[in-house]
């Protein structure tokens, strides 16, 4: 049941609006060449070609396709010579343009650094911020998606999994606080109030790049982040659905490709359409758009439920098994043994728990 979750969650249901929002990015790097970056355009002028844009639906279409074929030519190439090749060159160079983004160097960035640097400890008196917190570690480090277990069925038995798990959580929180670094002190640099989700990426940055010496370069470079950034998240997605076909139904690898990335790219043309117009759907009394309510689903319900059975089953049932994969059977010291084993039993069960359950309101 727990691999049932993780797949329609994950390979099917993500994915389904994460490429549709990975087409936006191609788009806005297109953009970023043409009058988007015009020196007077203002905030209300991007959110003007926002809104055209996304409720143009043969242009979301268009782009979505060619976000999706991407993801499915790269995972077409198999782990080594397309997913491992595939993020061996982008992944440096999202790191690279992160470097080269340096907003703070922007006057009046000031602001934004202390705005984001600046502990506000009374922000800690809101509960909600702990949930912001746990979700946001959650979604980013991809758990419940089914992508840790199909990648970690790939791991060599000599890898360390303790370290490696290390090194996952530690490079994703640097990248994270270097994108963070490139775009807060932009925002307040040009005088713009920081937001969040789309309206902060694809109304106010162009906004602010439009004001930003070299504007067009910066934008380009910033969405080209932005594309490399859902490439390698959507590739890992796409393989566990991959994955799914080839060892359930025996399938050669670009047969299961290509079927299951049809099924995914007729899922997204519901989110497409719904953001243009129909289908709406209604939910705790409010109208929203397909794409918001599959992402309600999953984030708020599939995923932390996926999770906390995962969790239940490691620390209840597989523990013995579990310890001597982080201990490579026995031939490794886990110095942090104890401390793991009290969070497959009781941390991380109450703390998907309180996830899922305060999730459960729109």
């Amino acid at each position: 049941m727990i691999g049932w979750l993780g797949t329609i969650a994950g390979g099917f249901l993500v994915l389904s609006y994460y490429n549709v929002i990975g087409g936006w990015t191609i788009r806005y790097m297109a953009a970023s060449l043409g009058t988007l970056m015009d020196a007077s355009a203002t905030a209300a002028d991007s959110a003007a070609f926002f809104g055209a844009f996304i409720g143009s639906a043969g242009q979301v279409v268009f782009y979505q396709l060619m976000f999706m074929a991407i993801v499915m030519l790269i995972v077409s190439g198999g782990i080594e010579k397309g997913i491992e090749r595939g993020c061996k060159v982008m992944m440096p160079l999202l790191f690279g343009i992160l470097l080269i983004l340096r907003s703070v160097t922007l006057p009046g960035a000031s602001a934004g650094l202390e705005f984001y640097l600046k502990p506000d400890w009374s922000k800690l008196n809101n509960p909600g911020r702990y949930l912001d917190a746990l979700g946001q570690a959650f979604y980013s480090l991809s758990l419940g998606l089914g992508i840790m277990l199909t990648y970690g069925s790939y791991i060599g038995k000599d890898e360390r999994l303790p370290s490696a798990g290390m090194w996952t959580a530690g490079l994703d929180t640097l990248i994270a606080f270097l994108a963070g670094l490139a775009i807060i002190p932009a925002v307040f640099a040009m005088g713009f109030e920081p937001g969040t989700g789309p309206g902060l990426t694809f109304i106010t940055l162009p906004a602010v790049f439009a004001k930003t010496p070299g504007g067009m370069a910066v934008s380009f470079l910033f969405f080209l982040l932005l594309f490399f950034a859902a490439v390698t998240s959507a590739i890992s997605i796409f393989e566990v659905a991959v994955a799914f076909a080839i060892e359930k139904f025996g399938m050669q690898r670009s047969i299961a490709v290509w079927l299951m990335g049809l099924i995914i790219i007729l899922l997204g043309g519901y989110s497409t359409l719904s953001l243009s117009g129909e289908p709406k759907i209604e939910l705790f009394g409010k109208s929203k758009d397909f794409l918001d309510v599959v992402d309600y689903f999953c984030n708020n319900l599939l995923l932390p439920l996926g999770s906390f059975l995962l969790s239940i089953f490691v620390g209840r049932v597989w523990l013995p098994q579990a310890l001597r994969e982080l201990t490579n059977d026995g031939k490794l010291a886990f110095a942090w043994e104890t401390a793991w084993i009290w969070s497959v039993h009781v941390i991380a069960p109450l703390a998907i728990a309180y996830i899922f359950i305060n999730g459960l309101s729109w």
